[in-house]
């Protein structure tokens, strides 16, 4: 699990519901995103790493059966189902498509606490060690760079290939996020003593780079332009352990 606040995604087509229990787990030190439908789960699973799911089972167009298993089967994201099914046959489903504790409605979102904590600390316990070698890496938005390997991996276990020089120019990023760099200073940081570089080169490496993290050219959410200064990346970065 990364370092610094948990991230839970709350699943729930109430607002009623949705709004309060996410106000509720953030007073916990949580950190709360909510998501109406699986559509909206979806959409925030391509952009953002979750740490757990509090996942709502009678969920309008895909249930949340349905979204449970392809969490599972393809994220490996903890879930905690919540459901106003209590007859052992339907915990019984739930738990075998994937989810890792069931809870009934209504129920004690101080329970809910307790039980969060409880899978977390299952599965951190049961997390293989690091490896002793290699240097850790970077977690943003819903990317890892592992400097250790020199890859970029996404939270749903892609793994884009990075050039030499993508690699270099993301990794001054990384160590310096939502600060303006300009063509001079990343020339300077990503540039070795033997090679000679023309300053347009870094709009096109950093154009390459937009490509690779998915981020649109034209409205860029991440690698962003700052006319006539240079480039920022706009993302909260976590330090991972060696």
């Amino acid at each position: 699990m990364p370092t610094g606040r948990t991230r839970v995604l709350v699943v729930d087509d109430h607002q009623e519901i949705r709004g309060p229990l996410a106000t509720y787990l953030g007073r916990y030190g949580l950190d709360v995103s909510t998501a109406a439908d699986a559509e909206g789960v979806r959409a925030l699973l391509a952009q953002q790493c979750f740490d757990l799911i509090v996942l709502d089972v009678m969920l309008p167009g895909e249930d949340g059966l349905s979204l449970c298993r392809y969490i599972y089967e393809h994220l490996k994201i903890p879930v905690i189902l919540l459901s106003a099914m209590a007859e052992p046959a339907d915990r019984i489903a739930g738990l075998e498509l994937g989810a890792d504790d069931y809870v009934t409605k209504p129920f004690d979102p101080r329970e809910l606490v307790a039980r969060i904590k409880t899978v977390l600390r299952r599965l951190e316990g049961a997390a293989p060690a690091a490896p002793a070698a290699g240097n850790g890496g970077y977690s943003f938005d819903a990317w890892i760079l592992d400097t250790s390997r020199r890859e970029l991996r996404h939270c749903d276990g892609r793994t884009v290939e990075l050039s030499p020089v993508e690699y270099r120019l993301l990794h001054v990023l990384v160590e310096h996020p939502n600060t303006v760099l300009n063509r001079e200073r990343l020339l300077d940081l990503t540039t070795r003593d033997e090679a000679t570089v023309f300053d347009r080169s870094i709009d096109t490496q950093v154009s390459r780079l937009r490509k690779k993290l998915g981020d649109d050219a034209r409205r860029p959410r991440l690698l962003r332009t700052a006319w006539g200064d240079g480039y920022l990346l706009a993302a909260e970065v976590r330090r991972l352990p060696i």
